[in-house]
């Protein structure tokens, strides 16, 4: 019989080849050991990116849902303004991290106009305001260690501090053309036509208007520079503007929710003082900072003045 099976060069009863080891090489078992090190803590910063970029997405998330940094701004900027109005206030970038949301915050000091200086344009001074992952306000900037003489002129509405005779032999001293940053206050409140009537004549600029009366405390106030995406945009001469103004510290206020007054209060600030302040609508005083000495001496003579507190003067250096 034919034997059909396939030849091979080794008979079944011998076992396969040998397997032959290659001698050993240093150079490539070290090379080969370094690629593998390599490799695997390549792929391990990879996957740790991965997760680290997806569990930061993900925190931030929360902070960047719906209208959120709108409101932050809206809301927690002009609340401190309002709680700072010796000071002019700009906003700036807002940041989100993993825990937290901050929105930088620039602060300048009010001065008399003409007042020579090099301050920042963004601010003197840079703060921040800080929002957790639930919405509270975990830091608020400037604060009681920061007051200025207009804070102090403002904490004299109501209180008699400083009256016109005072004034008047302040004034005495001070050259007619010069500047002064004052602060107004009436006798009796006046209305928002009636202001915009008193500064017509007296050529006055109402750019910070007082609401409300609150001796030896922090007044609520309004003005142009409080520009919450609530606000409409006007034009027309700064004493024809209260009106409007008034306006949009009403809007202002309508849009405030139950749930901020917690936030507010951290700004020394209440929602019940703020929408009665605004439905109200009476004006106890304001701030100027381009009227004339000359201007104010005038305003003192008026029966419906009650004072005109002087905070600071200078030379206007354009003229």
């Amino acid at each position: 019989m034919t034997d059909n099976r396939p030849h091979t060069d080794f008979d079944e009863h011998d076992g396969p080849p040998e397997f032959e080891i290659p001698d050993f090489d240093p150079r490539r078992t070290r090379r080969a050991i370094r690629r593998g090190i390599l490799r695997t803590s390549l792929v391990t910063a990879a996957i740790l990116l991965v997760i680290t970029l997806a569990a930061t997405l993900g925190l931030r998330a929360p902070h960047l849902r719906g209208d959120r940094e709108q409101r932050m701004r809206d809301v927690l900027g002009t609340a401190l303004a309002i709680a700072n109005p010796a000071y002019r206030i700009r906003l700036g970038a807002i940041e989100a991290s993993p825990l937290t949301l901050s929105l930088e915050v620039g602060a300048t000091p009010i001065r008399a106009t003409g007042t020579f200086g090099t301050d920042a344009a963004f601010g003197d001074r840079r703060e921040e305001i800080r929002q957790d992952l639930f919405g509270r306000v975990a830091r608020v900037p400037l604060g009681h260690a920061t007051e200025t003489p207009l804070s102090y002129a403002l904490y004299d509405l109501g209180t008699g501090n400083r009256p016109k005779e005072r004034m008047r032999a302040v004034l005495a001293r001070l050259p007619e053309a010069m500047n002064a940053l004052v602060v107004v206050e009436f006798a009796t409140p006046l209305d928002a036509p009636g202001l915009a009537d008193f500064a017509r004549r007296y050529g006055s600029c109402p750019e910070l208007v007082v609401y409300e009366r609150r001796p030896r405390a922090t007044p609520i106030t309004w003005g142009g520079r409080m520009s919450p995406s609530t606000s409409e945009p006007r034009s027309g001469a700064c004493h024809e503007l209260v009106p409007h103004e008034l306006e949009n510290f009403r809007r202002w206020t309508a849009s405030l929710r139950e749930h901020d007054d917690a936030n507010l209060r951290r700004f020394g600030l209440d929602l019940s003082r703020l929408r009665a302040a605004a439905t109200a609508g009476k004006v106890y005083g304001y701030v100027d900072r381009t009227v004339s000495v000359a201007q104010v001496r005038k305003m003192l003579d008026d029966p419906s003045v009650a004072t005109v507190r002087v905070v600071d003067v200078s030379f206007d250096l354009e003229l």
